[in-house]
């Protein structure tokens, strides 16, 4: 299958104004987090892409928000400010629109401990005092910050120069263009915590969950995933897929598109959740594939569903002989969500396996993993 991005009009300056066409929860009741399922409507873009890409989303920042800050700051939002498209905007548009109230830039800090006499903050600012500042600004934005120097006072350009700009967010494609055309699907886990006495969300996924409907201007992109691809539909090769919590989502591109197009090679999938009966994200349709040949084998692993915590690494160890059998045939490895910790484990249990299946010492283990990596059957999709 081709690796090479279809070619597209659309990119973060030119967005193709996309609208949502359907959502649904993926978590049942009492789940311990809430991922959704969305169905972006894309006709009449000529949008293309490939399992393996993922779709750019530009969010807006949440109303409620921005009123809040523009109330520390004492303006009221009809000021003017420059537009960094061109002409001017109101600061209230700017601030949900153009600017991140959510990050916090070192321009901000140093430029409201020098408004608010606040030395102890200033000392932050200093590039020796890197970690300490990242230790004061864990779980904190732009409105923590103003609220705690209120000495600090700003006109509208003045912070509308001090804030970073809002920037897309990528997410997996979770569809195959084959099945769902003009569409693309996203599976999203919807961020929300509570942090310094305040219920917070992430910008982009409280954004698709909580402010968009079929009517919400939905500004995206396709970003080329050429380095997660399928083989060709004609190539036997196995594979196999890890890919627990939203991790899923490419896998359910690949699968679909298997079936579009007759795959003839063997597929395994390694999913995994918190609870079965609450987080068996798309279930119905993984047991179609598993009845029609088109996915070969899958394994699935809920943390908290018995007294010891099972993740995906352990369920690759329980099935290390196979799984060594199907890398010798051949097989690619694709490994896709959490990156610190996850990929970690999961790196680690394809190791043990190497080891103990194949009867290799360390530097065997090591050079069998280089050679997985060179000869690109050993693929990441990790954040």
């Amino acid at each position: 299958m081709s690796t090479a991005a279809p070619k597209s009009p659309y990119n973060v300056k030119n967005p193709f104004i996309a609208h949502l066409k359907r959502a649904y929860d993926l978590t049942g009741a009492g789940a311990a987090k809430n991922t959704r399922h969305y169905e972006i409507d894309l006709s009449g873009s000529g949008m293309e892409y490939l399992p393996g890409d993922s779709l750019a989303v530009m969010p807006t920042n949440d109303p409620k928000l921005v009123d809040e800050l523009l109330s520390l700051l004492k303006l009221s939002g009809s000021e003017e400010v420059a537009n960094p498209k061109g002409g001017t905007i109101s600061l209230r548009q700017a601030l949900t629109e153009v600017y991140s109230i959510t990050e916090v830039d070192g321009k901000l800090i140093r430029s409201v401990a020098e408004k608010a006499g606040n030395s102890d903050l200033a000392a932050l600012a200093t590039p020796e005092k890197k970690e300490d500042l990242k230790n004061y600004l864990w779980g904190k934005d732009v409105l923590d910050v103003v609220a705690e120097n209120p000495g600090a006072s700003f006109d509208a350009p003045e912070i509308a120069g001090l804030l970073r700009k809002l920037v897309v967010r990528l997410y997996s494609i979770s569809s195959s263009l084959r099945a769902c055309p003009e569409q693309v699907h996203l599976t999203v886990a919807t961020v929300r915590y509570e942090s310094h006495g305040r219920q917070r969300g992430g910008v982009c996924s409280t954004f698709l969950a909580d402010r968009v409907d079929e009517s919400t201007p939905l500004p995206t992109f396709i970003k080329s995933g050429a380095g997660f691809r399928l083989p060709e539909p004609t190539d036997e090769t196995p594979i196999i897929m890890v890919g627990p919590g939203t991790g899923i989502a490419p896998f359910r591109s690949f699968v679909q598109e298997r079936k579009a197009t007759g795959a003839k090679g063997k597929s395994w999938l390694f999913f995994g959740e918190i609870n079965c009966s609450s987080c068996f994200f798309y279930k119905d349709e993984w047991d179609n594939y598993l009845a029609d040949g088109t996915l070969t084998k899958l394994d699935t692993a809920f943390s908290r569903d018995q007294e010891k915590k099972l993740y995906v690494q352990h369920r690759m160890l329980d099935h290390g002989k196979d799984m060594y059998d199907w890398l010798e045939q051949g097989a690619i490895f694709y490994v896709c969500g959490d990156a610190s910790r996850m990929a970690v484990d999961v790196d680690n249990a394809l190791r043990q396996i190497v080891a103990k299946e194949g009867g290799k010492s360390p530097d065997e283990v090591n050079a069998y993993m280089e050679n997985l990596k060179a000869s690109k059957r050993y693929r990441r999709d990790v954040y």
